[in-house]
């Protein structure tokens, strides 16, 4: 049995918690204002308890030509330390609408190098 390097502390304390990341069966294209941020057949879906399903994109798919990474940082127990990016270019920077995890815990290897995005802030479309 391998052992876990860096396991995620928080199924320790909550070891009903569950957390699936799968591969997502459909094109996703991610827009913000018309213009195409990311566009992949190789999005990955993380299912979690309590929490709404989320759509992984891998990096090499997105344009991070139109977003800059911000000093937002935030913290799960599942997940590892995350980072966020926003919009830039003309009159656009705002809010984040991209976050990740560069250094995940164990349990979340399969979104290393992933971006996720704030569906209320963006447009998803899945074909």
């Amino acid at each position: 049995m391998t052992e876990n390097k860096n396991p995620a502390p928080g199924f320790r304390r909550n070891p009903n918690k569950r957390m699936t990341i799968a591969p997502h069966d459909k094109t996703v294209c991610v827009k913000a204002d018309e213009l195409e941020i990311a566009v992949t057949e190789a999005a990955k879906i993380l299912r979690e308890t309590g929490c709404r399903d989320v759509l992984y994109i891998p990096f090499a798919d997105i344009n991070f030509a139109c977003l800059e990474q911000t000093r937002t940082r935030a913290h799960s127990p599942y997940k590892g330390d995350a980072t966020y990016w926003r919009l830039t270019g003309a009159g656009r920077p705002g809010g984040d609408i991209m976050w990740a995890y560069p250094d995940p815990y164990d349990e979340a290897l399969e979104i290393k190098e992933h971006g996720a995005f704030y569906a209320e802030l963006v447009d998803i479309e899945e074909r």
